[in-house]
């Protein structure tokens, strides 16, 4: 009791001194033993008076849950409203306090007050805030306040009162402000998110991306750190205020943000960084668009973060910015006298200059800032206001670890500022300290547990850290709490659809919009979203929507490129992404993917001119690095194709004109030093076009071009896999036709050859399949250029598949890798820009063993294409394990699983954890493929690896497929008694059939062909398609025409890697692709493919002509 009383006494005298700062301390300790009403009321006032104009709405929120008829809170809380330029809300509280005035009529005084403050803001419909602190002496609480000036017959005198319409109402011009921060820090991952902001964040937006315009990631990062959990721009307020958390209650942010613009929105959210600039947010009733309730209260600190990558930091329009943006040239004349006047005032409080440091930080004068709280620590040095006042212009200023130093500082002279704790996990953020930020962040809720704010902020870290889960859990209670954060819903929407949870996802990011049907980011996120389950009418939809809010926005015309660019509209990509590059003409990402597009239909100058732009863009992130590495290698590609524009496609030959060097540095987009050092560069593009510019001939379109075309993209849409994330490439589709019928043509010419043979051998001698086969053509594997080349001399001869003598009979001859290396090229030129060559063709790599890498769970992120094969692959893993009753580790060393116990837990394992718990390291185990070639042997099929993720939560759950010299030489046996087994099916009797039950031997010998080449995995890339292009070209040379679709969610390689056995495999897909073949040899038809599109240039024309 006495306790109580003396600090009572000291709340007087602290008032009396205007030490507001010491007072809100001693009324949080009151606090904290009786929830008094008045006592609320009086930490409200205290905090009117530092300007904390969020943290007086909550605490009047919280007295009017008590007692709904507290005049005082009405009062309080319109001023805070008003100071925040949310007039409407000011009016609609006052309104409802002056209808309990009326009926109580307890306190005449402060019902006139409410009266007056009504008459003044509705007449003139004027900006509240400029009116409301005329009277900021008049009734506030039975306390009067001035600051250094005196009271005078209860008004403050001009110089104070233009100082305080200078506080409140400065302010509401910040949206500018921060409108230029934002846009010069933009960015998920992010990115994203860029990013990738999104890449700003690469973010997310992300992602990110969903990578996304971004600036350095620090910088970025920092720059979301200045956004407070409550929005817009930083201003420091007492480090106790968040000290009673019974007290703050719901959406408390701490309160370095309170003088902040409302209008600032949510920035950037993608895939790789983030920047999200969120307006502020209060437990308030209001309900206006740009409330501080619709603007969800953690629109917190920018963290960066990889998802998806995609947004870019971007203001969004206001519709109700008018009254904040409009401040009278008095006004600013007198906000100019006053700050002149009292900065000579040598008896300027400690709160007051307090509050003089918060009002340079948000008006972006961070040097005078940071002097103004130098002065106040001079004097105390371990003041915690002043320390993360400090420290927060620090961050402004990217000086990230000068402004963690203050923040722990702040921490080490009171442990309970929860601010400060909240800061730092900010900072540390933005500086990719994942794991500090995140305890920083957990600390900061034990002050304050039912935060909105941190938890946003929390979750946005957590989904920057790729902890989804937790990302997740933080986010669904954020939007709890506040379920207007529209930021909230957008993040929560990126971290669902990246643990799988695609239905919740689109939710999450429908709420979103559905708040805030202007905000850019959730519609790029969104579209991200459906672009990643490939439903590209949604993703068009969405980016339809981005572009008639905001014309400008450029990164709407890049994921619109992107999209197009994924569906072989590679013209159509090029408009887009030039649409992009005039509003941001450094813009990396559109830059890389311009070239991609101009490469791939022809226009080489204009590819090489956008490599290079993009090779001279500055860098700030790693993922434009990679852009750039990989601008250097598609350059030289570009000019090496280039060259062979006018040559025969034959001559088109990457595979064996490349340096291996080079090749190996595309694949695994390394840094290219080492390939300028060792390598021949390409000839200029001046000498490329003099052997390449396209002749009128190949672009021409004839009849004959016209019906192979036709043909063409009707075969090719068989290759489409009905699964989320494979969206359908006119241009892909048209390459597989082509490239189908050709090697039915080929392969055919080949039968018919080898059938004459068999016509004239014995056909009851066992020596009559000897005489049937063929040798081989070896086709030379080494670099034709020679040590330290790029390319081969252009005399050689070219790589011409398939006309090869045989040397006892001088017919033509083709061997499995000829048929398969048909695919190949139609695949290296239908899009230039994926490295797509043979395994076999890489330098050192290849001795080593060069391995596919197909995860299906990435940390805690479930790879959208193939983790519908997690379950299935799992359980496969776990047979093999009872099976061999041993792994292997990273060092390819046994681990033994035999010992007591294990084989019960691998019967129980649910799990990626519960395996790796059971083993006790990363590990690999590899599936088999029972031999053909040799009976009763096995060849090491694909492995199984479970490897813990070293930099985020979760495991690398994946198959790969390390390739080297013996695996091939297998692999090549196998391959080889496939295709001669092809050959001896269809060449006998058999040949030229029509009856479908006496192909039935050629059927099962081509998927045994197909199960083998799966399992193989030869191609650094673009396996899966080759392989079923050949099996549709094969069966086309059998005159069995695919003529249905591969089913919904089957994807024909897996079938064939998780099947130990090629008639498993045989038996898993005839049940769909049998009833599909029909007998047809309308094929034989089709012109020649080889003649019709004779040059490389014809090809070209041929896979982008058909927008014409």
């Amino acid at each position: 009791m006495n306790s109580a009383i003396s600090e009572r006494v000291e709340l007087a005298k602290l008032c009396s001194s205007r030490d507001w700062s010491k007072a809100i301390r001693v009324l949080d300790s009151l606090l904290s033993q009786s929830c008094a009403i008045q006592d609320i009321c009086n930490r409200a006032f205290c905090y009117s008076q530092l300007e904390l104009h969020k943290h007086v709405v909550k605490d009047c929120d919280k007295a009017l849950q008590l007692d709904p008829t507290v005049l005082q809170a009405y009062i309080l809380k319109g001023r805070a409203f008003s100071a925040l330029g949310r007039k409407e809300d000011a009016i609609a509280v006052w309104e409802r306090g002056y209808e309990h005035a009326l009926r109580q009529s307890a306190d005449l005084k402060q019902l006139l007050e409410l009266e007056e403050l009504l008459t003044v803001a509705k007449p003139g419909k004027q900006d509240i805030s400029f009116i409301s602190d005329n009277h900021v002496a008049d009734s506030k609480l039975s306390t009067p306040v001035s600051l250094s000036t005196p009271y005078v017959d209860g008004k403050l005198n001009e110089t104070l009162k233009y100082q305080n319409e200078y506080n409140t109402s400065r302010l509401f011009q910040e949206r500018r402000d921060v409108s230029k921060f934002c846009n010069m820090s933009n960015d998920k991952i992010d990115p994203r998110n860029r990013t990738n902001d999104e890449e700003r964040s690469q973010s997310s937006l992300s992602s990110s991306e969903l990578a996304s315009d971004t600036n350095e990631k620090s910088r970025e990062s920092f720059k979301n750190l200045t956004v407070l959990s409550d929005g817009s721009k930083l201003s420091v307020e007492s480090a106790d205020a968040s000290e009673n958390s019974s007290i703050c209650g719901d959406n408390c942010n701490g309160g370095l943000s309170d003088l902040t613009s409302t209008n600032q929105m949510p920035h950037g959210l993608t895939n790789g960084t983030h920047n999200n600039f969120d307006t502020p947010s209060n437990s308030s009733d209001s309900g206006t668009a740009l409330s501080e309730k619709s603007e969800p209260c953690s629109k917190s600190s920018a963290i960066s973060s990889n998802s998806s990558d995609i947004t870019e930091g971007h203001c969004l329009p206001n519709n109700s910015s008018g009254s904040h943006n409009e401040i009278s040239d008095e006004a600013k004349r007198s906000k100019k006298f006053c700050v002149a006047k009292i900065s000579k005032t040598k008896s300027i409080s400690v709160d007051f200059r307090l509050s003089r440091g918060i009002a340079q930080v948000n008006e972006g004068n961070y040097a005078y800032a940071i002097s103004i709280f130098d002065q106040i620590l001079k004097e105390d040095p371990t003041y915690p206001e002043a320390l993360i006042g400090r420290g927060t212009a620090y961050a402004f200023q990217r000086e990230l670890e000068a402004a963690i130093g203050d923040f722990t500082k702040a921490i080490q002279s009171k442990p309970s500022a929860g601010e400060a704790w909240k800061r730092r996990g900010q900072a540390r953020a933005a500086l990719g300290e994942s794991i500090e930020a995140i305890e920083d962040l957990t600390k900061a809720l034990e002050f304050d547990p039912d935060s909105a704010d941190i938890l946003h902020e929390r979750g946005i870290v957590n989904f920057k850290f790729k902890d989804f889960d937790a990302a997740v859990e933080d986010l669904s209670a954020c939007v709890k709490l506040d379920k207007t954060n529209k930021s909230a819903y957008t993040y929560l929407g990126m971290a669902l659809s990246s643990i799988g949870e695609h239905k919740r996802a689109e939710d999450a990011h429908l709420k979103s919009i559905q708040l805030d049907r202007s905000f850019v980011e959730a519609w790029a996120h969104l579209t991200q979203f459906y672009q990643d389950l490939a439903n590209s009418k949604k993703a068009f939809d969405c980016l339809q929507q981005v572009i008639q809010i905001d014309p400008r926005y450029a990164k709407a015309y890049h994921l619109r490129g992107l999209l197009l660019h994924g569906m072989g509209e590679h013209r159509k990509a090029i408009k887009d992404l030039s649409v992009g590059l005039s509003i941001e003409n450094s813009n990396i990402e559109c830059l890389y993917l311009r070239a991609s597009c101009y490469h791939a239909i022809g226009e080489y100058a204009d590819a090489v001119k956008d490599y290079d732009a993009a090779l001279d863009v500055e860098l700030d992130s790693m993922e434009k690095f990679v852009l750039q590495c990989l601008a250097f290698y598609q350059k030289e590609i570009a000019l090496y194709t280039a060259s062979k524009v006018n040559s025969e496609f034959s001559w088109f030959d990457i595979d064996g004109d490349i340096d291996p060097l080079f090749k190996e540095y595309w694949c695994k987009r390394l840094h290219p030093k080492n390939v300028c050092e060792k390598v021949f560069r390409q000839p200029p593009l001046r000498d490329s076009l003099k052997k390449g510019k396209l002749r009128k001939q190949d672009i021409a379109i004839t009849k004959h071009k016209t019906a192979l075309l036709l043909a063409a993209d009707l075969i090719g849409k068989k290759i489409q896999y009905d699964c989320p994330g494979f969206l359908p490439n006119r241009r892909q589709h048209r390459m597989a036709g082509l490239a189908a019928i050709e090697i039915a043509q080929k392969v055919s010419k080949t039968w018919r050859s080898l059938q004459v043979d068999w016509k004239h051998s014995n056909r009851s001698s066992k020596s009559g399949k000897r005489h049937r086969r063929k040798e081989r053509i070896s086709l030379a594997s080494q670099n034709r250029g020679g040590a330290g080349c790029s390319t081969s001399s252009s005399s050689e001869t070219p790589a011409s598949y398939g006309s090869g003598e045989d040397r006892s009979s001088s017919r033509p001859m083709m061997s499995w890798q000829d048929v398969y290396s048909l695919a190949v090229k139609w695949r290296q030129i239908s899009e230039p820009c994926d490295p797509v060559v043979w395994v076999n063709k890489l330098s050192e790599e290849f001795n080593s063993g060069f391995g596919s890498h197909t995860p299906m769970v990435l940390g805690e992120a479930k790879v959208v294409r193939y983790f519908p094969n997690y379950e299935r692959t799992l359980d496969i893993a776990k047979m093999i394990m009872r099976d061999k009753l041993f792994v292997h580790n990273k060092s390819d060393e046994p681990i033994d699983l035999s010992k007591e116990g294990k084989l019960e837990n691998i019967e129980h394992a649910k799990s990626c954890d519960d395996l790796y718990e059971l083993v006790g390291e990363d590990f690999w185990l590899a599936t088999w493929c029972n031999s053909t070639a040799f009976e009763g042997k096995q060849l090491e099929g694909t492995r199984i690896t479970l490897v813990k993720m070293a930099q985020q939560p979760g495991y690398d759950f994946a198959i790969r497929t390390p390739c080297t010299p013996s695996r091939w030489e297998e692999f090549d046996a196998e391959m080889t008694m496939a295709w001669e087994a092809i050959c001896n099916a269809y060449c006998g009797e058999t040949y030229g059939s029509t009856d479908f039950n006496a192909l039935e031997s050629v059927r099962e010998a081509i998927l045994r062909l197909t199960y083998y080449w799966y399992n193989f995995m030869p191609l650094t890339r673009g396996t899966a398609v080759v392989g079923f292009v050949v099996l549709i070209g094969l069966f086309l040379a059998a005159n069995m025409e695919f003529t249905g679709n591969i089913p919904k969610g089957v994807q024909v390689d897996w079938e064939a890697i998780l099947n130990f056995d090629p008639n498993s495999f045989t038996d898993s897909v005839k049940s769909w692709l049998y009833p599909s073949l029909k007998i047809s040899s309308s094929w034989k038809d089709f012109p020649d493919v080889t003649s019709t599109f004779a040059t490389t240039g014809s090809v070209v024309a041929a896979l982008s002509s058909y927008d014409d």
